[in-house]
């Protein structure tokens, strides 16, 4: 069964959800963000299918605060792997469509920094 959840930067259709995997397609607005986020245990792998922009990767620094180590730009064919306790974001350029395929730890989420002020 499809499932379509509303979020503040776009929607995320959930197509595959079984006791192994989860896949998703994100559909992020232009100008909008994703948290700066990480996942205690949950892997994902992201394929960029239409749009540009950034996955941006983090390191806690001295202080507890999130500092970028990269900015890597997401085009159209590109594959990005996030091992556990990855701190990172996607930040949409354009409209971006991005199949992202998890392990199935879905609450699994710590959010650090959020444009929406989600918890």
């Amino acid at each position: 069964m499809i499932e379509t959840i509303t979020k503040p930067w776009g929607r995320e259709i959930k197509f595959a959800h079984t006791a192994h995997y989860v896949g998703k397609i994100l559909e992020v607005k232009a100008g909008e963000a994703l948290s700066v986020q990480y996942h205690k245990e949950k892997v994902e792998t992201m394929h960029v299918l239409e749009g540009a922009g950034r996955m941006i990767l983090y390191v806690m620094d001295e202080d507890g605060e999130p500092q970028v180590t990269s900015i890597n730009t997401m085009n159209v064919g590109d594959t990005f792997h996030i091992p556990p306790r990855q701190i990172h974001r996607i930040i949409a350029d354009t409209d971006l469509r991005v199949v992202e395929v998890s392990t199935n730890h879905l609450n699994d989420l710590v959010r650090l920094k959020d444009k929406y002020d989600r918890k």
